[in-house]
Parts: C-alpha cells; sequence; structure tokens
C-alpha cells in the first residue's frame, strides 16, 4: 500500500493524465495520426495504448485500471473519457464504459445516481 504522502502525489498524476486525455477529446480532428499518438502519450502512464485499449477486455481493463492506483472518482473519469471519445473514434469504447460504471456501482458499495444516469445515456445510444 502507499503511505499517504506517496497515495496523494500518485492521486495528483492521475487527475492531471486524465485532465489531458480529457481536453484531447475535443480536437476536432481527433483520430488522425497525430493526435492518436498525443492519446498514446497519455495512456502510456496507465499500461495502454489506444490499441491496447481496443483489444483490452473490459475485465483486464479495469483490473490494469485498478493496478493503477484510480479511485472510484478517478475511474469515473476515465470511463467519461471512454465515452466521449467513442463520438468520433471508429471503435466504439461504450462497452468498456458501461463495464467500469458498473464496476464503480458494485464495488463502492454506493449508489450513484449521477453514474446511474451515465450508464443510462450510454446504453441508449449503442
Amino acid at each position: 500500500m502507499l503511505n499517504k504522502g506517496l497515495r496523494d502525489q500518485e492521486s495528483i498524476r492521475i487527475d492531471n493524465i486524465l485532465k489531458v486525455l480529457h481536453s484531447l477529446t475535443f480536437v476536432p480532428k481527433f483520430w488522425n495520426l497525430e493526435d492518436t499518438s498525443l492519446i498514446d502519450n497519455e495512456l502510456k502512464d496507465f499500461g495502454l495504448s489506444v490499441e491496447s485499449l481496443i483489444n483490452a477486455t473490459e475485465k483486464d481493463l479495469i483490473t490494469l485500471l485498478m493496478r493503477c492506483h484510480l479511485d472510484w472518482n478517478q475511474l469515473e473519469q476515465f470511463a467519461d473519457f471512454l465515452v466521449k471519445s467513442s463520438k468520433e473514434n471508429p471503435s466504439d469504447f461504450s462497452e468498456k464504459a458501461i463495464a467500469i460504471y458498473n464496476y464503480i456501482q458494485l464495488e463502492s458499495k454506493t449508489f450513484s445516481f449521477e453514474i446511474f444516469n451515465k450508464l443510462a445515456a450510454v446504453k441508449a445510444n449503442l
């Protein structure tokens, strides 16, 4: 386990990565080679790339993210990134986002109406 100081630093680092990933989803030409390499550069901190994200199963993705010490809020932000990036991406990450939202609802032992609504919205767009 990480001590509090290291846990705080790790949390800040993860938050910064997620902010950059979210900012990249607003680029209009999103899935060209240059933008994909920018996304790959951020995902590598999670041990991922766009290609490995496409090929990963939902269970493997969740396991990997948990090993990276993402908290519930950060997992939700990552799922939000997957939903946003699915809009412009030839590969749809919606199923992976649904799996992450469901995992949060089950494992956090708290019910979130916000996540429930996000789940409903993603499922409606499938």
